[in-house]
């Protein structure tokens, strides 16, 4: 039985950097939450989409290494979607993508708590309507989670993707989002104009990860900054993902993940928003400071924050 369902890709992310030879990293952003969910001793499952391919066992593996429980559609005529990662010199990530999401329909898993969306599975067709679908089937019972994790290059016309984007927003209790996101989406608009938005149309908590310059936290009532925490940077490669898994191992420490527990979620103060944010500050900087999306042990976290 899992806690957690993630639905989305697995990439492997084969990282480039100049004067070197090619390395491939386990990736995709939905990999890389379920990943840092088990890392943090949550039952995860992900569902998912992977090749009988060199990458498919490379990613599989990594993923049973922390216990997460791979879920599949059934199909068989898939191969594994991949990604060149090209690093500069700053070890800023810049990707372009092979990829498909084909995800077919299936039977939800019960007695969820949590289930997570985003990327590339929550707005590709033809598998985005079965990932939508899904988390809304599931919501009666479990939280849910997205962050679009924008990758401009598959999201279709802008007018298509910003529209993805929206639906996703509006069936989930909490979004995390970039700032570079933001300004995909809504080019010169505010980041609390967005976060307003968003509110509005449905979630009761936003994030937006602002990299080397912390991260905010929004509901309706309440608006909290995170100072950056600093640290030596690697890569970037996970560093969102990382940021997600700790804010909802965070919350779910507090009992805030559930359906039960969505009044208490609309309710946050600023207390607990510094809280999370820190949490899951420390859980991304920890991670950019090692090469690929290689996020921190409920261990790591715990001495990092002491």
């Amino acid at each position: 039985m899992s806690d957690f369902l993630v639905i989305g890709e697995c990439v492997a992310d084969i990282v480039r950097t100049p004067g070197q030879p090619d390395v491939p990293h386990p990736g995709g952003s939905a990999a890389n939450v379920a990943y840092g969910l088990a890392r943090l001793d949550h039952a995860t499952a992900l569902l998912t989409q992977l090749g009988d391919d060199p990458s498919g066992k490379l990613i599989t593996d990594h993923l049973r290494s922390a216990g997460v429980h791979l879920l599949a559609d059934g199909r068989h005529d898939v191969r594994t979607p991949t990604a060149v990662v090209t690093l500069d010199e700053q070890g800023a990530a810049r990707y372009d993508f092979d990829i498909a999401w084909t995800l077919g329909p299936v039977e939800p898993p019960a007695a969820l708590r949590h289930v997570h969306i985003g990327s590339i599975a929550a707005v590709a067709e033809p598998g985005a309507a079965t990932t939508v679908d899904l988390a809304a089937r599931l919501r009666a019972d479990a939280t849910v989670s997205y962050d679009p994790n924008i990758r401009p290059e598959l999201m279709g016309t802008h007018e298509q993707g910003v529209a993805g984007v929206e639906r996703c927003v509006a069936l989930s209790d909490l979004v995390k989002a970039s700032d570079e996101d933001l300004e995909w989406l809504y080019p010169g608009e505010p980041v609390a104009a967005v976060a307003a938005r968003w509110l509005a149309a449905g979630p009761a908590v936003v994030f937006v990860t602002m990299g080397g310059e912390g991260a905010a936290a929004f509901t309706r009532d309440v608006e909290v900054t995170g100072a950056p925490v600093r640290t030596e940077v690697a890569d970037t490669v996970g560093a969102g993902d990382s940021f997600m898994s700790a804010t909802l191992d965070a919350l779910t420490g507090l009992g805030l993940t559930g359906a039960a527990a969505r009044p208490a979620l609309g309710a946050l103060d600023k207390a607990t928003l510094a809280h999370v944010l820190r949490h899951a500050g420390t859980a991304a900087a920890l991670t950019v400071s090692r090469p690929g999306a290689n996020p921190p042990t409920t261990r790591e976290l715990r001495a990092a924050l002491a």
